[in-house]
């Protein structure tokens, strides 16, 4: 199939590793490299033919020139990311243009029970656990965009708790596209590790500072120890001339929580991958999600929760609003194992359209090879409820502020499930400037 593959992603990914100039690598890192290399040659680039890709098409990418970001022609300060801080009692890390800035961050000190910083400094200090979790649980192998971040990419975000450290600050890696020059390519690389009974909270943000196209491919790589906690807001709110590609892979070991949420109101096409690995008993998993497309955006959210062992939990909770030409898209699949007896597990996509030219295509999948579980799945998909919009403009609300209050009510399930009172201060204004500029002549049912 290497006659599928685009050269200039090809290149793209050779020259983020040969044009790094943060020396010389691990050899465990080369070896994992060259593997994901190969095996780029053998996958192919994902098309609609595929069932897993169906209502995503990604072609488009194949016509972009695409090139190695580099650092932006004008310097960028503390003043240009300001407002896509939300960390502000606690650490950051910042990379632009998916190379790390030291000077806008805010890390740790040394010998603390929190280990934040970038990939490349901690290559030789924690080597062995480097070596241990990066590219060992979003393998590879049959994932194309994965392969091509694991061969590509400079740099990323190391974040680890030692075991019993309470980390009380949030710690968010800010990801900001700074380059006019159009489609870049940044491989975005994380990797948290929660160790035995510890807890992080992380934030996660990707952000345009321009209009240019550009290309994010990410990769996040999250290791729960026994009896850790760790929430994850994913927020991705970059331009609109944006693809953003990314797959969240949580493994999680006995009695772990991993509270995610996947927040997406940006890009021209957005496609999240978000998986977990509840790999130990009593491991519980709730994964939450809101996206908000309008004009011709795309978002995708494909989640997969495997359930491999015994007496585990997981809640799924996605929510979509869609209006004007967007396309919306959910697949969710719920995989109990053989041997994974009493797993409580539940899913629930709900979908908002606001017009008749909004798309939503959605799957959710139940896979049970166990015969005592409690499993539930379900998706919904309507307009706006008549008799609570009879009942606010009943009480003098005006029709477009009426349908705006009810759109943002709708919004708010997912928004409370985040306990980062900095993120849901900042989807407060996010959602609102979104909701202010609604196009409110469509009424429900088309009346």
């Amino acid at each position: 199939m290497m006659d599928t593959i685009a050269p200039t992603q090809r290149e793209a990914a050779t020259a983020s590793v040969s044009g790094s100039d943060l020396g010389p690598e691990p050899a465990w890192l080369q070896s994992l490299r060259e593997k994901a290399k190969m095996r780029l040659g053998e996958i192919g680039f994902p098309t609609t033919a595929l069932e897993e890709w169906r209502f995503t098409n990604v072609a488009p990418l194949q016509q972009w020139a695409l090139h190695a970001a580099s650092p932006a022609a004008r310097r960028i300060g503390r003043a240009d990311i300001e407002p896509f801080l939300l960390a502000r009692d606690g650490y950051c890390l910042v990379f632009v243009d998916g190379q790390f800035r030291q000077d806008l961050s805010n890390l740790p000190s040394q010998g603390a029970s929190l280990k934040a910083g970038s990939l490349h400094s901690y290559w030789n200090a924690e080597g062995r656990e480097l070596e241990n979790n990066l590219g060992r649980h979003a393998h590879f192998d049959e994932n194309y965009f994965t392969a091509l971040n694991t061969a590509g990419f400079q740099d990323g975000a190391f974040v680890a708790a030692v075991a019993n450290a309470i980390v009380e600050q949030p710690i968010q890696l800010l990801y900001v596209a700074a380059s006019e020059r159009p489609h870049a390519v940044v491989h975005a690389r994380n990797l948290l590790v929660a160790h035995h009974s510890s807890s992080l909270k992380i934030i996660e943000t990707y952000a345009s500072l321009t209009d240019a196209p550009h290309f994010t491919n990410a990769v996040t790589e999250v290791v729960l120890g026994p009896d850790a906690r760790l929430e994850h807001c994913k927020l991705q709110n970059e331009n609109e001339n944006a693809f953003h590609i990314s797959w969240t892979q949580a493994v999680q070991a006995r009695n772990s929580r991993w509270l995610s949420h996947s927040i997406a109101t940006g890009a021209r096409l957005a496609r999240n991958q978000i998986q977990t690995l509840l790999n130990s008993e009593g491991a519980e998993g709730v994964l939450n999600g809101l996206y908000f497309a309008r004009g011709q955006q795309l978002i995708d959210h494909h989640t997969v929760v495997d359930h491999a062992q015994p007496r585990c939990e997981s809640h799924e909770f996605y929510y979509g609003i869609l209006s004007d030409r967007a396309h919306g898209v959910f697949n969710g699949k719920i995989f109990v194992r053989q041997d994974a007896q009493k797993t409580n597990a539940k899913q629930t996509n709900r979908n908002l359209v606001l017009s008749e030219t909004a798309l939503i295509n959605t799957k959710p999948q139940l896979e049970i090879f166990a015969d005592d579980v409690k499993c539930t799945h379900g998706a919904t998909v309507g307009q706006l409820n008549e008799e609570a919009l009879f009942y606010l403009r009943a009480r003098g609300i005006g029709v477009d502020l009426a349908r705006r209050m009810l759109v943002r009510a709708f919004a708010n399930d997912a928004v409370e499930r985040i306990t980062l009172a900095a993120v849901r201060q900042h989807l407060e204004k996010l959602l609102s400037a979104r909701f202010e500029g609604l196009n409110t002549s469509v009424s429900s049912h088309g009346q």
